[in-house]
């Protein structure tokens, strides 16, 4: 009896973590604007501060992704606007080792983007659509 419960249990978790895997998934595919940025001083005293502009990056089903500017921004002048994403990590194909990886999560509505750095550099968007 013991064995068919935690066989049971673990076929439930199973499916729970694809289903929390797929909803992720989900709510990520599509088009994001970049409302704000933490550039922090280095005492983790910084704040996100609302920005300007059009800024867009586009997650698609395929594990791909695009966007009007570049990833590469804010360390580097190169113009690589696509890349790819797995496990919270966007893959570039920039230069700088700072940015070849961007570590990204969902917080709330909001999509972070956490760039390699000392003093730390975030950029939020609003999904909006």
């Amino acid at each position: 009896m013991k064995k068919q419960i935690l066989l049971l249990l673990s076929i439930g978790l199973m499916f729970s973590c694809s289903n929390d895997q797929n909803s992720f998934e989900t709510e990520l595919i599509g088009k994001w604007k970049l409302i704000e940025v933490l550039a922090d001083p280095g005492d983790r005293s910084g704040t996100f501060e609302p920005v300007e502009g059009n800024k867009t990056i586009e997650f698609k089903s395929d594990g791909t992704l695009t966007t009007n500017s570049s990833l590469c921004e804010p360390y580097s002048d190169e113009i690589i606007n696509s890349g790819t994403y797995e496990n919270n990590t966007i893959t570039t194909d920039c230069q700088n080792p700072n940015i070849t990886t961007i570590s990204f999560e969902l917080s709330n509505q909001y999509l972070i983007l956490n760039f390699i750095s000392n003093e730390g550099y975030s950029q939020k968007f609003e999904k909006i659509n």
